[in-house]
């Protein structure tokens, strides 16, 4: 489908390198080259969201494209350990070595599962095989595939997380270097990312848990208020009152948690608000930092490919979504690597 962009906001036009010759941007000039110098640190990308169907995969794939276009090596890990399906959306038949090998140790190096896909420079490691086996992993089994994804031999690892808010997505998701919470213009996609933050906080303050006893007072103070649910900052205020040293730690906690929100769908001008009004909500009600990362527009073309079971290469994506994505990928490369190493 062609014709004018329902929204047109003004965005950095993308920057290709040629790999890929049926997209020709139209700056040839500012091409972009490879980092003179790597990174030594792989970065972790976790995309996750509290609703299904969002688009989680496509933006998965579609980001790692335009990483490799930007002459890094990038790994899909396909964490939907219930529903893997970037496979599919890459045009490739189910591999015959999955996590389910790595995870039940049939394979010890994670890198023995990377496959090479029809984009140059973009490998993948898909979901599990068998999801009944392995959809709900144990905690050491947790951190020993995070282990292994940050000894890949790659700039880039984006992980494509499942739907929900239970703890095996919103652990892969808190232990990327960056998390983005992806939302699309609904009620209930937006309902569900604010629940999806809350357990993410809650999941998080237990790295503290161990020397202030922090899970018991939560229990304290969520007893003593009654049937309505806290929020985080209620939670922080709360604990302070009984523990500040407590309540100290738990402000650093969420003062360091700022995960990173993308608006998926966008299909008219006043999806663009959303992205803004949700951070500054987030900050309000919760107490609780988002970044915005940006959006990036309905193509119906994209979604075409999608529902038909096609692979989704960059020279469908049409010029309004590889704009947001170019914009999108510049942003996230310019934040720094997070110190803090996983577990």
């Amino acid at each position: 489908m062609t014709g004018p962009d329902p929204v047109s906001p003004r965005t950095p036009r993308p920057l290709g390198t040629g790999r890929f010759p049926r997209f020709q941007p139209e700056d040839r000039g500012a091409a972009l080259r490879r980092p003179e110098a790597a990174p030594r640190t792989l970065r972790s990308i976790a995309i996750g969201g509290g609703k299904g169907g969002i688009g989680k995969s496509l933006v998965a794939v579609t980001l790692g494209i335009e990483l490799v276009r930007r002459g890094l090596r990038v790994v899909l890990v396909d964490c939907d350990l219930g529903g893997a399906n970037l496979h599919s959306f890459l045009g490739m038949e189910y591999p015959k070595e999955t996590l389910s090998d790595f995870v039940l140790r049939r394979v010890e190096n994670l890198s023995q599962l990377v496959i090479t896909t029809p984009v140059p420079g973009l490998g993948l490691v898909s979901g599990a095989r068998n999801a009944i086996q392995v959809a709900n992993p144990m905690h050491q089994q947790k951190l020993r595939l995070l282990r292994a994804v940050q000894k890949l031999d790659a700039d880039v690892a984006v992980l494509d997380l499942g739907a929900g808010t239970h703890y095996n997505v919103v652990d892969f998701f808190l232990q990327a270097h960056h998390g983005i919470l992806l939302i699309v213009p609904e009620p209930t996609s937006v309902e569900n990312a604010y629940r999806f933050l809350k357990a993410a906080f809650l999941r998080r303050i237990r790295s503290v848990d161990a020397s202030f006893g922090i899970r018991d007072l939560i229990q304290e103070v969520t007893r003593a208020r009654g049937q309505r649910p806290l929020v985080p900052a209620e939670i922080v205020r709360a604990v302070a009152e009984r523990d500040p040293e407590a309540g100290a730690a738990l402000e650093r906690e969420m003062a360091s948690f700022k995960p990173l929100l993308l608006v998926n769908q966008v299909r008219e001008p006043k999806d663009l608000a959303l992205g803004e009004g949700m951070c500054a909500a987030s900050r309000r009600l919760f107490g609780l930092e988002l970044t915005y990362l940006g959006h990036l527009r309905h193509y119906d073309q994209v979604w075409r490919a999608v529902r038909a079971h096609q692979p989704v290469f960059f020279e469908k994506l049409g010029k309004s979504f590889a704009l947001d994505l170019a914009a999108v990928a510049g942003r996230l490369l310019e934040l720094p690597v997070p110190k803090e190493a996983v577990p």
